[in-house]
């Protein structure tokens, strides 16, 4: 696995492909730069060498050449971030963008226009990346928020580069908190999956019960599992084509002698909103009107002992409909736990959306051992897939 470690960037021209789809307010103005941030070790340590970095990126999902999508007014960030002047060109290929990146001195950094803006781009259109290649001598994908798309600058234009291509440090982190839990995290192992549905994380389960000790279910997805085991759960979210799928994963965790932790109790609402009437019930008797949205005190504390029992914790999904506020103390128990278990010792990753959200909303950020950048990369990941991205830097 060829990291910037392997490359001295003296005089080179290094041609990074970042994640820089960050949100952007009605001024145009960044709202969370936690991605420019991220991709900040890596850019100093190639201008520090004494090369120039020439940044790709998308931004949004634009219907050709959109002003509103263009990377133009995130210079400012960067720049701030970064504490480099940083050089705009209004394309990503062609005679202007070869004139840029050619006039690029060591030391520079040059953002080029939005990859979407040509179609060519997401149908990793090979004569697309090869133009791209042209602009520098080293290929760094830094961007493991898209390694799960083989597009044109994340994956085709690898094959440019033979013996020329590296993982930035972001991406390089990432892979390493992955293995950590998939293939040689500490153990106990344990994994805490939450969400809404059991569908969509199935291919998950079934990848890590042969890695993990002890696996929690939260979420909306914990309700097919206790519908599925006879409970009456009133109206809360049940996949009832899936029941048969959750008995089985049961049974698959018990011959693994995987320990399954579903919630005891849940704090049911008479209505989906924040002013509902409450009540603490046992999850497998919750009363018709009634639904499930977040975890009951007995759960919070029944969660918190398996945690502190762990080495190794992968936390994807909330417990609970978090975003309002009184159903989110299960999430923010469990933050609270994990964080503590990290303290004692623990490694601890944290991916997914809402979960990495949820720790950003709650101040978790700085008390886990990782948090992720990719969402749906960091699923497929999961789910044992090789992501092309980091596919095409592997292959010679």
């Amino acid at each position: 696995m060829k990291t910037l470690q392997d490359f001295n960037f003296k005089d080179k021209k290094a041609l990074i492909r970042v994640d820089f789809n960050v949100p952007l307010d009605a001024n145009f103005k960044v709202t969370d730069a936690t991605r420019i941030a991220s991709a900040k070790p890596t850019l100093i340590k190639i201008l520090e060498d004494g090369g120039s970095c020439i940044l790709m990126s998308h931004l949004g999902r634009p219907k050709g050449v959109q002003d509103a999508f263009s990377l133009k007014h995130i210079i400012n960030t960067v720049e701030d971030i970064i504490g480099v002047e940083t050089k705009f060109v209004s394309n990503c290929v062609g005679v202007e963008a070869e004139e840029a990146a050619a006039n690029l001195k060591p030391g520079e950094l040059l953002i080029l226009e939005n990859l979407r803006f040509h179609e060519e781009e997401t149908a990793g259109d090979k004569d697309f990346a090869e133009k791209l290649s042209k602009l520098g001598d080293i290929y760094v994908n830094d961007a493991f928020g898209t390694a799960h798309r083989a597009h044109a600058s994340t994956t085709v234009i690898a094959q440019f580069f033979p013996g020329k291509k590296c993982f930035g440090s972001l991406l390089e982190k990432e892979i390493k908190s992955i293995d950590k839990v998939l293939k040689d995290g500490e153990k106990p192992v344990l994994a805490i999956l939450g969400g809404a549905k059991v569908s969509s994380k199935i291919t998950i389960i079934e990848n890590i019960l042969d890695k993990i000790d002890h696996l929690i279910i939260g979420g909306g997805m914990a309700f097919t599992f206790v519908k599925a085991q006879g409970g009456n759960i009133g109206d809360s979210i049940c996949e009832d084509d899936k029941m048969e799928l959750a008995l089985s994963i049961l049974k698959q965790a018990e011959d693994k002698k995987v320990k399954i932790h579903i919630p005891s109790d849940v704090v049911a609402a008479d209505a989906f909103n924040n002013t509902a009437n409450t009540k603490v019930v046992a999850i497998s008797a919750i009363p018709e009107g009634y639904q499930g949205l977040d975890v009951g005190p007995e759960s919070i504390k029944q969660f918190h002992d398996v945690v502190l029992q762990c080495k190794t914790i992968l936390w994807n999904g909330p417990l609970g409909v978090f975003e309002m506020e009184n159903f989110s103390k299960g999430t923010i128990a469990l933050g609270a736990s994990i964080a503590e278990a990290t303290k004692n010792g623990a490694f601890s990753l944290v991916g997914g959306g809402d979960s990495v959200a949820a720790v950003k909303q709650f101040g978790f950020e700085k008390k886990v051992s990782y948090v992720s950048t990719g969402g749906g990369a960091m699923l497929e990941s999961l789910e044992g897939k090789t992501l092309p991205g980091i596919a095409a830097i592997l292959k010679d």
